[in-house]
């Protein structure tokens, strides 16, 4: 059993300096000086911040820090406020602490967090649509968008669905979700952490003190190993997810129909063993299929997961299907956004890493795929990712500034396809020329994947601007087309 976390925080009087001014700094100064703090913020990007520097703050003049996601645990201010005995905060952890009633009564609203290397936003979007179906006020918050200090702190909201990244999840330890989910970790942010081990010890700290369920897939040893350490309140069970037949307290697949073995019956009913509750098909999918009309195992993964979190919510088992089908994922992740001469073109920029393109390619039929792949590789490697999806590859066509190491692994594990290699140096050009060279690659029945493994910093703005791109050049609509 977990000790008890801190109860409300009364920060009036109270001195906060506010790392960061982005959209969650500026949403974090906006409510501490609401409830009677004093604010100052940090941020030398940000032309309105109070100061610009480090060593233009007096920490002896500051109470609590409170760090946007991404500020660095190595960041000066940071270690210096550790130091001094100055509290360092996420986001996550102050709009925990600062949590208010629920409209409609019975305490704050109950948090269904979510993290993993890759499919949060999508968990959390299905999430969300399924609580809403079930006539529930659930904003999807967090690394998705919202702030969640922004939605912790109005009333009207019935339930979280928060998306949780690694960076937030480490400055945060009073947390204690109903229900949390990690989806899957692989290597990434390695930079920021450190290691291997502390991005995976910071994505474990979703556990730490759930009170009715710790979800995960049933599959992964890794995910087992954090659940099962976890300090979790008294009677919180460990609920897995799993693409096959479920056994007795998971989720999973039966005749393309998803079922719940875990909430259907309460703990101790006689005839729980034997029966299980229908909760959606696989047809409430068929919006999310890829361009050949299959529906990825990571979506069905992702949707096992969003209905254990809702089941663990008391959600009816009637509302799955029909938050399935409401349900419509966001921009730059495994979206058709064309078709030439008989090929598909499908913008899922949102990979960023090699899990994430590796999910993406499982999604298409083998030798069916001219991948366009690259960006900032962050000193990651993508043997594994080539190794085992070599077979979906008809071509590939290299973008970024790092474009070596893929083009690397293609040699050592695809020897036998083409690869053609974009000249970084006119970035205006350079998605309209990718594209080009895609379209010479191609064959009809083909789909151009933009799914780059890469962060896209190098070249664009954010993700984003790249999947922008990629779609102006297949459209013809992009200037250097």
């Amino acid at each position: 059993m977990p000790e008890e976390p801190p109860g409300p925080t009364d920060l009036r009087g109270a001195r906060v300096l506010v790392a960061g001014l982005g959209v969650t700094g500026r949403a974090v100064r906006d409510v501490v000086l609401a409830r009677g703090a004093s604010a100052i913020t940090l941020d030398a990007r940000a032309p309105d911040a109070d100061r610009h520097a480090d060593d233009e703050v007096d920490l002896d003049s500051v109470d609590l820090v409170v760090a946007s996601p991404g500020w660095r645990p190595t960041a000066p201010v940071l270690v210096a406020a550790g130091r001094r005995g100055v509290p360092v905060w996420s986001e996550v952890e102050l709009a925990w602490r600062l949590r208010v009633e629920r409209a409609r009564g019975g305490g704050p609203a109950p948090w269904l967090a979510v993290t993993g290397t890759n499919g949060k936003t999508t968990t959390v979007g299905m999430l969300a649509a399924i609580c809403s179906a079930a006539g529930l006020d659930a904003p999807a918050v967090g690394n998705v968008g919202t702030p969640v200090v922004e939605a912790a702190t109005a009333p009207q909201h019935d339930v979280l669905a928060v998306e949780l990244s690694s960076f937030q999840l480490h400055f945060t330890a009073s947390m204690r979700a109903r229900a949390a989910a990690v989806l899957n970790v692989a290597a990434d942010h390695l930079d920021w952490h450190g290691s291997f081990e502390a991005y995976a010890a910071a994505k474990a700290r979703i556990y730490h003190g759930v009170e009715v369920a710790c979800v995960y897939d049933a599959g992964d040893p890794l995910l087992e190993g954090m659940v099962r350490d976890a300090d979790v309140a008294d009677g919180a069970r460990a609920v897995g997810v799993t693409l096959g037949v479920p056994g007795p307290g998971q989720l999973g697949v039966v005749d393309d129909v998803l079922v719940d073995r875990a909430f259907h019956l309460p703990v101790g009913h006689p005839g729980r063993a034997g029966h299980a509750a229908e909760l959606a098909t696989l047809a409430d999918l068929a919006h999310l299929a890829g361009p050949d009309g299959r529906v990825a195992p990571h979506v069905v993964t992702n949707a096992l997961a969003a209905a254990a979190l809702a089941r663990a919510n008391d959600v009816p088992a009637a509302a799955v299907g029909d938050g399935l089908r409401a349900y419509l994922p966001g921009a730059h992740r495994v979206e058709p956004v064309g078709r030439l001469d008989g090929v598909a073109f499908v913008d899922d920029s949102k990979a960023t890493n090699a899990h994430a393109a590796a999910a993406s390619l499982a999604a298409f039929a083998p030798g069916s795929v001219v991948w366009v792949a690259g960006g900032l590789a962050k000193g990651a490697a993508f043997d594994d990712l080539v190794r085992s999806r070599s077979d979906r590859l008809h071509a590939a066509v290299l973008i970024g500034v790092d474009a070596s190491p893929l083009a690397q692994a293609l040699a050592r594990h695809a020897p036998s396809i083409p690869v053609e290699v974009v000249d970084p140096t006119d970035t205006g050009t350079v998605m309209s020329r990718a594209v080009t060279a895609a379209r010479r690659l191609a064959r009809p029945g083909d789909t151009v994947l933009l799914a780059p493994a890469c962060a896209s910093m190098d070249q664009f703005a954010s993700y984003a601007d790249r999947g922008e791109a990629f779609t102006a050049a297949v459209r013809g609509t992009h200037p250097g087309s």
